[in-house]
């Protein structure tokens, strides 16, 4: 990478931080936006490093997202979560696949990347929303998290097991990611308890160092890591709620240096030449993914949590982080086009801004301030 590029890219990194802070809008999305201007403006392509950088970015991601899983949460919640999540990713996946296939004329493959990019809800985009709204420790808030989980993990299920291309050494990634998913934990707190603290951050290049292990693993078996390390995640949660300032380092890490180069360069495949000529397309699968999701999601949250129905429907159609790391994924296995990707991200951002304001403009719960047990009313 040229020291110009990257002095620039810093430099972007640097505003989207700022931009996101005066504009109260997620930085990722700022920094997709900016990844969009370089690419369309300057015309610039990814360099190797950033390339690098930004695959082990989403494998970060993935592991922090199931690193916040609050386990007991989701076990108390289980019913209701595994219903409103599991449902979330099935019809959005299959309404999205079956438009993209027999609407859309892509091929059966795209039609799935599009089916597994436009049935997620992004996870960071709905806890973001819940911390700034005092919602995280009511029935309501719990109840969107672990269903979020569930969706999330029923998303990196579809990834994996549809695109994987079996040989000896996705065998050999299968049982080496069950094997690192079982000892992970007991090898990692040992390394926390004895090396933790210190100025260095062995036991951050620790887990770096495992979920690396997954990336190699999964490139030489021709499968992708988003599912094992989302897996290896939902197993560390307990270690790394205990060791919060090990998770609060980690993703100070990510968010600093990692993720931001995993979003602009998601900018800059997006081509806005091929949104606009395919702006038609664009909104009609916007429309899907959230048609889909609201069939879905609606009556079992009308069920289940009553007058706030509506408000966890929107927040469940969000979608970012896994649609665009499914997206890309994608784009890099030649499974879509330039074409189809901009068209996927695109909707996937808008998925992530429109329905968050309607959500929050409209249809926000009362919280009741004197309520510390999570006992929200519906």
């Amino acid at each position: 990478m040229g020291t110009g590029i990257a002095l620039g890219l810093m430099a972007l990194i640097f505003l989207a931080s700022i931009f996101s802070i005066e504009l109260a809008i997620s930085v990722s999305l700022i920094e997709i936006t900016f990844g969009v201007i370089v690419g369309n403006v300057f015309h610039l392509t990814s360099p190797p490093a950033m390339v690098y950088l930004a695959g082990l970015a989403s494998i970060v991601l993935t592991f922090l997202a199931g690193a916040e899983v609050d386990v007991d949460l989701l076990r108390s919640k289980f019913k209701e979560s595994l219903l409103i999540g599991g449902i979330s990713f099935l019809v959005p996946f299959i309404g999205a696949m079956a438009f993209a296939y027999y609407i859309a004329g892509w091929s059966l493959g795209a039609a799935k990347i599009a089916g597994v990019a436009l049935s997620t809800t992004s996870l960071a985009v709905v806890y973001a929303v819940l911390v700034e709204t005092g919602l995280t420790s009511t029935k309501i808030g719990k109840l969107i998290m672990a269903s979020c989980f569930i969706t999330d993990l029923g998303t990196a299920v579809a990834l994996s097991a549809l695109f994987a291309q079996f040989n000896w050494w996705t065998l050999v990634f299968l049982m080496a990611s069950a094997v690192l998913i079982f000892i992970g934990p007991r090898l990692v707190r040992p390394i926390f308890n004895r090396y933790g603290g210190k100025v260095i951050e062995p036991e951050i290049k620790f887990l770096l160092l495992l979920l690396s292990v997954f990336i190699f693993l999964a490139e030489k078996g021709a499968s992708h890591a988003v599912l094992p390390s989302f897996i290896f995640g939902l197993a560390m949660a307990r270690t790394m709620q205990e060791k919060p300032e090990i998770t609060r380092r980690l993703r100070v890490i990510s968010f600093t240096l990692l993720t931001p180069f995993f979003f602009i360069k998601a900018g800059m495949n997006v081509s806005l030449p091929l949104v606009t000529a395919n702006f038609g397309w664009l909104v009609l699968f916007f429309v899907v993914k959230v048609t889909a999701k609201a069939l879905g999601v609606f009556p079992l949250a009308r069920h289940y949590v009553g007058k706030d129905s509506i408000y966890t429907t929107l927040l469940m159609s969000t979608g970012l982080t896994f649609g665009t790391i499914s997206a890309m994924f994608g784009l890099n296995a030649g499974i879509i086009n330039r074409t189809q990707f901009s068209i996927l991200v695109t909707v996937v951002v808008l998925s992530a801004v429109i329905p968050t304001f309607i959500a929050q403009k409209w249809f926000q719960p009362a919280v009741n301030l004197s309520d510390n047990n999570g006992n929200h009313e519906a």
